[in-house]
């Protein structure tokens, strides 16, 4: 397990992913699932809101997310027009609980704060669901030191390379910077950008993925 310290000290900012990076997706997928239960349960009464939840937490650790409403649907005879009420939850749900950063994270950000260096997120996906699931991390001090930006939103702004833009727009450099995603290899943009890269799993004590 890498720390801080263990990292380029010559590095001027660090550029995160949200989902799986900052904090476990299963933490707010189940609880999508769970106001999806109750919201179905209050509307049709069937089926009980506990049976549906315990259902979609089975299907998401042995599948995944994928097709989690038809799997449901399948078996609870749910109609297809509560689809729109699904994804729409995943959009805009106001959680139960708070998203906790992972442990090791957020000691992390915590020492590039106290180091004066400067963190981003650079997310992709819905920009309206990605900044739902932010505001809704318990972010503590760090919550004015992270700067946010959104793939898909700069796509439909015209800019056709977020990365550089994120960088020209902080007057950084390449070498400057530091990423930390869930893949395990570079993709093949940060391969042809050329930019230093770090899989989050090497910086938590365990692979939780």
């Amino acid at each position: 397990m890498l720390t801080y310290k263990d990292l380029d000290q010559n590095k001027k900012a660090f550029i995160f992913e949200v989902d799986d990076v900052l904090y476990p997706e299963k933490d707010y997928l189940l609880q999508v699932y769970y106001l999806f239960a109750h919201l179905l349960e209050y509307t049709e009464t069937v089926p009980p809101a506990n049976d549906l939840t315990a259902f979609m937490k089975k299907v998401y650790e042995h599948h995944g997310k994928e097709e989690i409403f038809q799997r449901a649907a399948a078996v609870f005879g749910i109609d297809a027009k509560y689809l729109e009420n699904f994804k729409r939850i995943h959009v805009n749900a106001q959680l139960p609980l708070k998203l906790l950063l992972f442990e090791e994270v957020k000691h992390l950000l915590l020492e590039i704060t106290k180091d004066e260096k400067r963190i981003f997120v650079l997310t992709k996906g819905n920009p309206l669901m990605q900044l739902n699931k932010l505001k809704q991390i318990d972010w503590g001090p760090l919550s004015s030191y992270i700067k946010m930006y959104f793939y898909d939103e700069l796509a439909l702004q015209g800019v056709t390379d977020p990365l550089e833009h994120l960088l020209r727009d902080n007057h950084l450099r390449l070498e400057d910077v530091l990423i930390i995603s869930r893949n395990r290899e570079p993709t093949e943009e940060i391969l042809k950008a050329g930019i230093d890269y770090l899989p989050v799993e090497s910086l938590l004590k365990t692979d939780r993925h």
